[in-house]
């Protein structure tokens, strides 16, 4: 049975995980922001779970408390195994070139909280030599666009940090995954015209779960993000900045 800490439980994607993990009978520790979401989402799980399941509403951007929030959590647990972190926010790149208070919201949601985080259970991890952290980031991050570079920075410099952790962490049985997630049709993204390249949660978190259970370092979910950031990435920089993507 793993024990496994979910950071950003009230999002689509890590419920989907959620109720995967639920379902294999995996311990569960859930922390979301918002307490009414919270509380439905851990009782959908506990429905659903062959092993216990916790939770604790909790701003994940107070990065005081996490020290704290993770102790709780492995206490709770009887240990710690696997970390999934999913939590963040879009915002708005319109309101982050107008406002540098709303790109530093962006930077720490997506970001600087994150790395806070990463940094206190890879030192947990590493102590106990073994343990897997896995942590959503995007296709956005790696290429800027006009559209969404304050976004797609935060999630650019969370793969670089993620890189460096894997380095460190190999030699101690750590696994490092870098969740790089395409279009998701999520309520985050409720505003967007959808297409053929847009992925369900569900489907989103069958991938996670089979990339956590790998090991994986890095993966392209839906797998076909791969190629197409791979082309995108292979544009001239005097060709891609006049292109509108």
């Amino acid at each position: 049975m793993k024990k496994v800490l979910i950071l950003g439980a009230n999002s689509a994607i890590a419920r989907a995980v959620g109720r995967i993990y639920a379902e294999q009978g995996h311990a569960l520790y859930l922390v979301g922001r918002d307490p009414a979401k919270l509380a439905a989402t851990e009782l959908d799980l506990k429905v659903r779970a062959k092993a216990p399941v916790f939770s604790l509403a909790s701003d994940l951007t107070e990065t005081s408390r996490h020290a704290e929030l993770i102790a709780t959590a492995e206490a709770k647990l009887g240990g710690l195994d696997t970390v999934l972190i999913a939590h963040g926010e879009l915002g708005s790149q319109l309101d982050a070139q107008k406002d540098v208070a709303a790109t530093m919201r962006i930077l720490n949601s997506n970001f600087i909280s994150q790395v806070s985080l990463m940094t206190l259970l890879a030192n947990n991890f590493e102590h106990k030599k073994s343990g897997t952290l896995a942590v959503i980031t995007s296709v956005a991050g790696d290429r800027g666009r006009k559209t969404n570079y304050v976004y797609g920075t935060a999630k650019g410099a969370l793969s670089i940090f993620l890189s460096g952790l894997r380095n460190r962490l190999c030699s101690f049985g750590v696994s490092v995954v870098d969740l790089r997630l395409g279009f998701v049709d999520t309520p985050m993204t409720s505003s967007f015209k959808k297409g053929p390249l847009w992925a369900s949660p569900e489907a989103v978190g069958k991938a996670i779960v089979h990339a956590i259970s790998r090991g994986d370092d890095i993966v392209y979910v839906p797998w076909f993000w791969r190629w197409i950031m791979l082309i995108i990435r292979s544009i001239p920089e005097t060709l891609f900045k006049r292109l509108s993507l």
